[in-house]
Protein backbone atom coordinates (compact mmCIF):
# COMPACT_ATOMS: atom_id res chain seq x y z
CA UNK A 1 0.00 0.00 0.00
CA UNK A 2 1.41 3.30 -0.93
CA UNK A 3 0.21 5.03 2.46
CA UNK A 4 2.58 8.31 1.69
CA UNK A 5 0.65 8.80 -1.60
CA UNK A 6 -2.91 8.13 0.04
CA UNK A 7 -1.72 11.15 3.23
CA UNK A 8 -0.63 12.99 0.14
CA UNK A 9 -3.51 12.91 -2.09
CA UNK A 10 -5.36 13.19 1.19
CA UNK A 11 -3.73 16.41 1.85
CA UNK A 12 -4.53 18.01 -1.54
CA UNK A 13 -8.31 16.85 -1.34
CA UNK A 14 -8.60 18.64 1.65
CA UNK A 15 -6.80 21.82 0.15
CA UNK A 16 -8.23 22.16 -2.94
CA UNK A 17 -11.96 22.19 -1.33
CA UNK A 18 -10.93 23.70 2.65
CA UNK A 19 -13.99 25.72 2.52
CA UNK A 20 -16.49 22.78 1.27
CA UNK A 21 -17.81 20.01 3.83
CA UNK A 22 -14.95 17.68 4.64
CA UNK A 23 -15.96 14.33 6.75
CA UNK A 24 -13.39 11.68 7.24
CA UNK A 25 -15.59 9.38 5.41
CA UNK A 26 -15.42 11.64 2.28
CA UNK A 27 -11.71 12.38 2.28
CA UNK A 28 -11.11 8.61 3.03
CA UNK A 29 -13.78 7.94 -0.32
CA UNK A 30 -11.56 10.09 -2.42
CA UNK A 31 -8.57 8.55 -1.93
CA UNK A 32 -9.95 5.26 -2.05
CA UNK A 33 -9.48 3.67 1.44
CA UNK A 34 -11.19 3.07 4.77
CA UNK A 35 -12.21 5.98 6.88
CA UNK A 36 -10.92 4.05 10.16
CA UNK A 37 -7.42 3.22 8.62
CA UNK A 38 -7.23 6.36 6.59
CA UNK A 39 -8.01 8.63 10.18
CA UNK A 40 -5.66 6.00 11.91
CA UNK A 41 -2.87 6.00 9.87
CA UNK A 42 -3.20 9.97 8.73
CA UNK A 43 -2.96 11.01 12.80
CA UNK A 44 0.20 8.57 13.25
CA UNK A 45 2.18 9.67 10.32
CA UNK A 46 1.26 13.73 10.54
CA UNK A 47 0.79 13.96 14.26
CA UNK A 48 -2.92 15.74 13.88
CA UNK A 49 -6.19 14.09 13.10
CA UNK A 50 -8.04 15.25 9.96
CA UNK A 51 -10.28 16.88 11.80
CA UNK A 52 -7.32 19.26 13.44
CA UNK A 53 -5.82 19.36 10.67
CA UNK A 54 -8.43 21.10 8.67
CA UNK A 55 -9.63 23.26 11.45
CA UNK A 56 -6.63 24.57 11.82
CA UNK A 57 -6.11 25.19 8.39
CA UNK A 58 -8.84 27.05 8.17
CA UNK A 59 -8.59 29.32 11.10
CA UNK A 60 -5.01 30.11 9.80
CA UNK A 61 -6.70 30.73 6.28
CA UNK A 62 -9.41 32.67 8.16
CA UNK A 63 -6.48 34.89 9.82
CA UNK A 64 -5.10 36.04 6.48
CA UNK A 65 -8.55 36.69 5.12
CA UNK A 66 -9.38 38.72 8.22
CA UNK A 67 -5.83 41.02 7.58
CA UNK A 68 -6.11 41.32 4.07
CA UNK A 69 -9.97 41.93 2.78
CA UNK A 70 -12.63 44.22 4.45
CA UNK A 71 -14.32 40.61 4.53
CA UNK A 72 -17.46 40.47 7.72
CA UNK A 73 -16.56 38.72 10.63
CA UNK A 74 -19.79 36.36 10.09
CA UNK A 75 -19.11 35.83 6.44
CA UNK A 76 -15.60 34.81 7.37
CA UNK A 77 -17.12 32.38 9.90
CA UNK A 78 -20.14 30.73 7.54
CA UNK A 79 -17.27 30.35 4.50
CA UNK A 80 -14.98 28.31 6.91
CA UNK A 81 -17.85 26.43 8.48
CA UNK A 82 -19.11 28.00 11.76
CA UNK A 83 -22.72 28.48 12.76
CA UNK A 84 -22.22 32.02 14.16
CA UNK A 85 -19.75 34.73 14.37
CA UNK A 86 -19.78 33.84 18.32
CA UNK A 87 -18.52 30.24 17.50
CA UNK A 88 -16.36 31.53 14.64
CA UNK A 89 -14.34 34.08 17.44
CA UNK A 90 -14.08 31.56 19.96
CA UNK A 91 -12.62 29.23 17.81
CA UNK A 92 -10.05 32.13 16.09
CA UNK A 93 -9.06 33.59 19.27
CA UNK A 94 -7.87 29.98 20.71
CA UNK A 95 -6.34 29.31 17.61
CA UNK A 96 -4.37 33.48 17.38
CA UNK A 97 -4.56 34.17 20.56
CA UNK A 98 -6.22 37.17 19.63
CA UNK A 99 -10.12 37.94 18.52
CA UNK A 100 -11.32 38.97 15.55
CA UNK A 101 -11.80 42.39 16.23
CA UNK A 102 -8.25 43.05 17.98
CA UNK A 103 -6.56 41.58 14.46
CA UNK A 104 -8.58 43.69 12.54
CA UNK A 105 -8.56 47.06 14.63
CA UNK A 106 -5.69 46.98 16.87
CA UNK A 107 -2.82 45.12 14.17
CA UNK A 108 -2.86 42.26 16.64
CA UNK A 109 -0.84 38.79 15.76
CA UNK A 110 -2.04 35.96 13.94
CA UNK A 111 -0.33 32.58 13.38
CA UNK A 112 0.23 30.67 10.73
CA UNK A 113 -0.63 26.93 10.23
CA UNK A 114 1.06 25.95 6.32
CA UNK A 115 -0.38 22.73 4.40
CA UNK A 116 1.50 19.72 5.26
CA UNK A 117 4.02 18.42 2.30
CA UNK A 118 5.44 14.60 2.70
CA UNK A 119 9.18 14.43 2.10
CA UNK A 120 11.11 11.51 1.13
CA UNK A 121 13.30 10.35 4.29
CA UNK A 122 15.45 7.14 4.72
CA UNK A 123 14.67 5.10 7.39
CA UNK A 124 13.24 1.39 8.44
CA UNK A 125 15.84 -1.19 7.88
CA UNK A 126 13.83 -2.79 10.73
CA UNK A 127 12.57 -6.31 10.70
CA UNK A 128 8.88 -6.43 11.83
CA UNK A 129 7.37 -10.11 12.61
CA UNK A 130 3.45 -11.15 10.77
CA UNK A 131 1.93 -14.04 9.07
CA UNK A 132 -0.71 -13.50 7.20
CA UNK A 133 -4.07 -15.83 7.97
CA UNK A 134 -6.85 -16.60 6.94
CA UNK A 135 -9.87 -16.76 9.55
CA UNK A 136 -13.74 -18.08 9.21
CA UNK A 137 -16.31 -15.79 9.68
CA UNK A 138 -17.12 -15.48 13.65
CA UNK A 139 -19.30 -13.07 16.12
CA UNK A 140 -18.14 -11.54 19.22
CA UNK A 141 -20.20 -10.17 21.72
CA UNK A 142 -19.56 -7.57 23.97
CA UNK A 143 -19.76 -3.50 25.04
CA UNK A 144 -18.27 -0.73 23.36
CA UNK A 145 -17.82 3.34 23.52
CA UNK A 146 -16.88 5.69 21.35
CA UNK A 147 -13.25 6.94 21.22
CA UNK A 148 -11.80 10.24 19.89
CA UNK A 149 -8.39 9.17 17.93
CA UNK A 150 -6.58 11.96 19.47
CA UNK A 151 -6.18 10.31 22.87
CA UNK A 152 -7.63 6.53 22.15
CA UNK A 153 -3.98 5.23 23.68
CA UNK A 154 -5.14 6.83 27.09
CA UNK A 155 -8.65 6.51 26.53
CA UNK A 156 -8.77 2.83 25.33
CA UNK A 157 -7.00 1.72 28.93
CA UNK A 158 -9.39 3.54 31.27
CA UNK A 159 -12.19 1.62 29.31
CA UNK A 160 -11.14 -1.44 30.13
CA UNK A 161 -10.45 -0.47 33.53
CA UNK A 162 -14.19 0.63 33.86
CA UNK A 163 -15.63 -2.81 32.47
CA UNK A 164 -13.60 -4.96 34.64
CA UNK A 165 -13.99 -2.61 37.54
CA UNK A 166 -17.87 -3.15 37.58
CA UNK A 167 -19.36 -6.39 39.50
CA UNK A 168 -21.89 -6.94 36.90
CA UNK A 169 -19.00 -7.26 34.33
CA UNK A 170 -18.83 -11.12 32.90
CA UNK A 171 -16.86 -10.13 29.65
CA UNK A 172 -13.61 -11.92 30.09
CA UNK A 173 -12.04 -9.56 27.39
CA UNK A 174 -10.81 -11.92 24.58
CA UNK A 175 -11.14 -9.03 21.61
CA UNK A 176 -10.56 -5.27 22.00
CA UNK A 177 -12.48 -4.27 18.09
CA UNK A 178 -11.90 -0.92 16.45
CA UNK A 179 -15.17 -0.56 14.53
CA UNK A 180 -15.53 2.11 12.09
CA UNK A 181 -18.96 3.07 12.10
CA UNK A 182 -19.15 6.01 9.67
CA UNK A 183 -19.59 8.42 12.97
CA UNK A 184 -18.74 11.55 12.26
CA UNK A 185 -15.52 13.37 13.47
CA UNK A 186 -12.48 12.10 14.74
CA UNK A 187 -14.11 8.83 16.64
CA UNK A 188 -14.55 5.35 15.84
CA UNK A 189 -16.38 2.55 18.09
CA UNK A 190 -14.20 0.24 20.32
CA UNK A 191 -15.45 -2.99 21.40
CA UNK A 192 -14.41 -5.38 24.61
CA UNK A 193 -15.63 -8.83 23.35
CA UNK A 194 -15.88 -12.35 24.04
CA UNK A 195 -16.94 -15.13 21.70
CA UNK A 196 -20.62 -14.97 21.08
CA UNK A 197 -22.53 -16.60 23.42
CA UNK A 198 -26.36 -16.49 22.99
CA UNK A 199 -27.28 -16.91 26.24
CA UNK A 200 -25.27 -14.55 27.79
CA UNK A 201 -25.23 -11.97 25.27
CA UNK A 202 -29.23 -12.38 26.00
CA UNK A 203 -28.84 -12.38 29.77
CA UNK A 204 -26.80 -9.37 29.31
CA UNK A 205 -27.60 -7.28 26.58
CA UNK A 206 -24.62 -7.14 25.10
CA UNK A 207 -23.70 -5.87 21.94
CA UNK A 208 -23.42 -8.30 18.82
CA UNK A 209 -20.59 -8.38 16.06
CA UNK A 210 -20.24 -10.47 13.11
CA UNK A 211 -16.88 -10.03 11.90
CA UNK A 212 -16.83 -11.11 8.11
CA UNK A 213 -14.09 -14.18 6.74
CA UNK A 214 -10.96 -12.40 5.91
CA UNK A 215 -7.28 -12.60 5.24
CA UNK A 216 -5.60 -11.09 8.39
CA UNK A 217 -1.92 -9.63 8.52
CA UNK A 218 -1.33 -10.98 12.29
CA UNK A 219 1.01 -9.06 14.30
CA UNK A 220 2.51 -10.84 17.64
CA UNK A 221 2.77 -8.44 20.60
CA UNK A 222 5.14 -9.73 23.29
CA UNK A 223 5.40 -7.68 26.48
CA UNK A 224 3.16 -5.71 29.50
CA UNK A 225 0.14 -4.32 28.07
CA UNK A 226 -0.75 -1.95 27.04
CA UNK A 227 2.76 -0.39 26.05
CA UNK A 228 3.70 -3.58 24.18
CA UNK A 229 0.53 -4.20 22.08
CA UNK A 230 0.60 0.20 21.29
CA UNK A 231 4.48 0.07 20.39
CA UNK A 232 3.77 -2.72 17.77
CA UNK A 233 0.62 -0.67 16.63
CA UNK A 234 2.49 2.19 15.67
CA UNK A 235 4.94 -0.05 13.95
CA UNK A 236 2.24 -1.28 11.79
CA UNK A 237 0.94 2.41 10.75
CA UNK A 238 4.56 4.19 10.87
CA UNK A 239 6.78 1.32 8.91
CA UNK A 240 4.56 -1.67 7.80
CA UNK A 241 1.81 -0.37 6.16
CA UNK A 242 3.50 2.60 4.12
CA UNK A 243 6.22 -0.38 2.89
CA UNK A 244 3.72 -2.84 2.20
CA UNK A 245 2.06 -4.26 -0.83
CA UNK A 246 -0.95 -4.87 0.92
CA UNK A 247 -3.86 -3.11 1.15
CA UNK A 248 -6.40 -2.66 3.67
CA UNK A 249 -9.41 -4.75 3.07
CA UNK A 250 -12.22 -3.46 5.33
CA UNK A 251 -12.65 -0.85 7.97
CA UNK A 252 -11.71 -2.29 11.75
CA UNK A 253 -9.01 -4.23 12.95
CA UNK A 254 -8.93 -6.61 16.12
CA UNK A 255 -6.66 -6.77 19.28
CA UNK A 256 -6.81 -10.62 20.44
CA UNK A 257 -6.08 -11.08 24.07
CA UNK A 258 -4.26 -14.60 25.94
CA UNK A 259 -5.75 -15.18 29.20
CA UNK A 260 -3.55 -12.98 31.58
CA UNK A 261 -4.17 -15.60 34.71
CA UNK A 262 -1.71 -18.03 32.74
CA UNK A 263 1.45 -15.23 33.74
CA UNK A 264 2.75 -14.74 36.81
CA UNK A 265 2.07 -11.04 36.67
CA UNK A 266 -1.08 -11.17 34.56
CA UNK A 267 -0.95 -8.23 31.76
CA UNK A 268 1.97 -6.79 33.15
CA UNK A 269 4.26 -10.07 32.53
CA UNK A 270 7.26 -9.21 30.19
CA UNK A 271 6.20 -12.39 28.69
CA UNK A 272 2.00 -11.92 28.38
CA UNK A 273 1.27 -12.38 24.65
CA UNK A 274 -1.01 -10.33 22.46
CA UNK A 275 -2.06 -9.71 18.58
CA UNK A 276 -3.06 -7.11 16.81
CA UNK A 277 -5.10 -8.42 13.36
CA UNK A 278 -5.73 -6.19 10.19
CA UNK A 279 -7.51 -7.34 7.26
CA UNK A 280 -5.46 -7.08 3.78
CA UNK A 281 -5.90 -8.47 0.54
CA UNK A 282 -2.82 -8.93 -1.91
Amino acid sequence: MNWTKIIEDAIRFIEENITEELTVGRIAQEVNTSAFYFQKGFSMLCGYTVGEYVRMRRLSLAGEELTSSDIKVIDLAIKYGYDSADSFTKAFTRFHGNTPTDVRQNGASIKAFAPLHIKLTLDGGKTMEYRIEKKPAFKVMGVSKIIDYGNGYSTIPKFWDEVFASPANKIMGVYGVCLDDEIKGDQFRYMIADDYNEDLATENGYEVKEIPAHTWAVFPCKGAMPQALQSVNTQVFNEWLPASSYEIAAGFNIEFYTDEKKYALGAQDPEYYSEIWVPVKA
